[in-house]
């Protein structure tokens, strides 16, 4: 009940909350039920909050969710590990890996070609995308050498290499085929690798050119970025993960669906 109230003070009262069959859940839900049974329920009947629960013993039916819940447990064990921190420095460190997760990219906004906008668990959360402070890298320096505030920021500098790194990579996993899938279309809009890039900064672009080979294969695009255009070769670049779902037919090479994409983390 106390992580429902603050949630609900600091995003609103939801209309529905889909879970599963925690202890925890159900009971507020009880409570909740006991509560607008009584003789002043009709004062509260803007109150009510719907539950939906999947199955008892069936965690993959909350595919949505449960998703980015693997995303934080599995990369926050690696980064944490044995890290002692007093209350107050773990939720800092979880509030900037949460804006991380929450800041990837899943869509284009438009099909206009010039446009590099793109839809993040952000826009439904606050309307726009996320954005962070900078900071100087830290990544190369010893953690025990650094003050507590800042260790707070490597080890948000270290989740965001993971991170990004893995996720790009998971949109290019792939399965054996046996015969050509085809090439990346024109206007495409898709991430590009770049170790570099500070955290909550993606580099997208769309495509302008394809470059087929000798074979008449295509492995080399030139993409327009904000930085202008680049050229590069199709195992250092991938489409955002909605985007071939949109289109069953999309013959682009290299795009994993297999997860769904993970919901916003609050």
């Amino acid at each position: 009940m106390a992580a429902l109230n603050r949630f609900i003070g600091r995003r609103g009262k939801p209309k529905v909350i889909f879970s599963d069959n925690g202890t925890t859940f159900v009971g507020s839900f009880n409570e909740l039920s006991n509560l607008l049974k009584q003789d002043f329920a009709a004062d509260m009947a803007d109150a009510q909050i719907n539950f939906s629960f999947i199955p008892a013993y069936t965690p993959h039916f909350g595919g949505i969710w449960e998703s980015a819940v693997k995303s934080v447990k599995y990369h926050l064990r690696r980064t944490l590990g044995l890290t002692h921190l007093t209350y107050e420095l773990l939720a800092t460190c979880l509030v900037k890996m949460e804006a991380i997760l929450n800041s990837r990219p899943l869509t284009p906004l438009s099909n206009d070609p010039s446009d590099l906008t793109f839809l993040s668990p952000a826009h439904f959360l606050i309307g726009r995308p996320l954005t962070s402070l900078p900071y100087p890298q830290l990544t190369d320096q010893k953690i025990t050498s650094l003050q507590r505030y800042q260790r707070i920021e490597f080890l948000k500098q270290h989740f965001w290499n993971r991170f990004s790194n893995e996720y790009v990579t998971g949109l290019q996993q792939r399965t054996k085929w046996q015969s050509s899938r085809g090439n990346l279309d024109v206007g495409t809009m898709v991430v590009i690798k770049d170790k570099n890039l500070p955290p909550l900064m993606w580099l997208l672009g769309r495509i302008v050119q394809v470059l087929p080979g000798r074979d008449g294969v295509a492995r080399v695009a030139d993409i327009r970025t904000k930085k202008g255009v680049i050229r590069r070769a199709f195992n250092t670049i991938c489409p955002l993960p909605i985007q071939d779902l949109e289109d069953p037919s999309s013959s682009t090479p290299g795009v994993y669906v297999g997860d769904k994409p993970a919901a916003a983390s609050s």
